[in-house]
């Protein structure tokens, strides 16, 4: 399927440093825009906010994020949710170093430890207000 999914989160000033953040921890491709470089805003309130960002981790992994003008309406950015299939025990290093990374200065509202399930899942809200769900597929042998 060519088609994609892509979160696209909002912030109230602080998208570089968030982005920023994600980067340094899901690793990938980062680049941002300014409302000043991408439509010559120079309003003081607004020209050095992140008019778009996008990290490209891998593909299937997207993450954009803006801030959003003061004049418009900063809503919470819901849910977001990292998974593996189970297929490979190297997906589970990666989630729990994301994890790890993520939880550095939030706060975790569930451990990452085993679900009645079987697989492991945790949740968190990080730094930035984003919850963050993680379920690890166990390996099947």
């Amino acid at each position: 399927m060519s088609i994609g999914l892509t979160p696209y989160l909002r912030f109230a000033g602080d998208a570089k440093e968030a982005m920023e953040f994600y980067h340094q921890v899901l690793g990938g491709e980062l680049s941002m825009m300014t409302f000043q470089e991408g439509m010559n805003d120079s309003n003081p309130a607004v020209a050095d906010l992140i008019m778009h960002s996008s990290l490209f981790v891998e593909r299937g992994l997207h993450l954009m994020a803006s801030d959003t003008p003061p004049e418009m309406d900063v809503r919470g950015n819901g849910v977001m949710a990292l998974s593996s299939d189970g297929t490979s025990g190297a997906d589970a290093e990666t989630l729990t170093k994301w994890w790890e990374g993520l939880a550095e200065g939030g706060q975790i509202n569930m451990p990452l430890e085993q679900a009645p399930w079987g697989d492991s899942f945790g949740e968190l809200r990080d730094k930035f207000g984003v919850i963050w769900m993680f379920n690890i597929t166990a390996v099947a042998s």
